[in-house]
């Protein structure tokens, strides 16, 4: 069954929030996982796209955001507001403001927020629906 993991950041601001995904993303990569990075538009994945590019100089990883069909190679982390494919759905980070769908296979989704009032609400209902359904939940905060 999935675990959840809540990172709950200081400031209100979205460019911050974004970054520390790039972040998480990046750590991920590194231990090999090809993840999917669940956004809730074309306009939010083409930014985090556009950051996983610049975001730290010498860094690489492999991305491009998902449209429903399936990449050429297993080995790269897609971006999308579309559920995640089968392939992807291991580590899950969700920038969305939904509850996102997953699979058996999902180990481990990565929740991200600012300090707005509006993601936090957010994050509140999905923290809750992720109690209702037996989740393990662990928060991070002071980051």
């Amino acid at each position: 069954m999935a675990e959840v993991s809540f990172y709950i950041l200081p400031t209100e601001s979205l460019d911050d929030r974004y970054l520390f995904a790039c972040k998480l993303i990046e750590k991920a990569y590194r231990s090999g996982c090809f993840c999917y990075a669940l956004t809730d538009s074309a306009e939010q994945s083409r930014i985090i796209d556009d950051l996983l590019w610049t975001f730290r100089a010498g860094s690489f990883i492999p991305h491009q955001i998902y449209t429903g069909e399936q990449p050429d190679t297993e080995q790269v982390i897609l971006i999308g507001s579309l559920d995640a494919p089968e392939h992807w759905q291991k580590i899950l980070f969700n920038l969305s403001s939904r509850y996102p769908d997953f699979g058996a296979q999902t180990e481990r989704i990565i929740e991200i927020l600012d300090n707005s009032e509006t993601t936090k609400e957010a994050g509140r209902n999905r923290y809750r629906r992720y109690q209702q359904s037996g989740i393990k939940i662990t928060t991070h905060k002071d980051w």
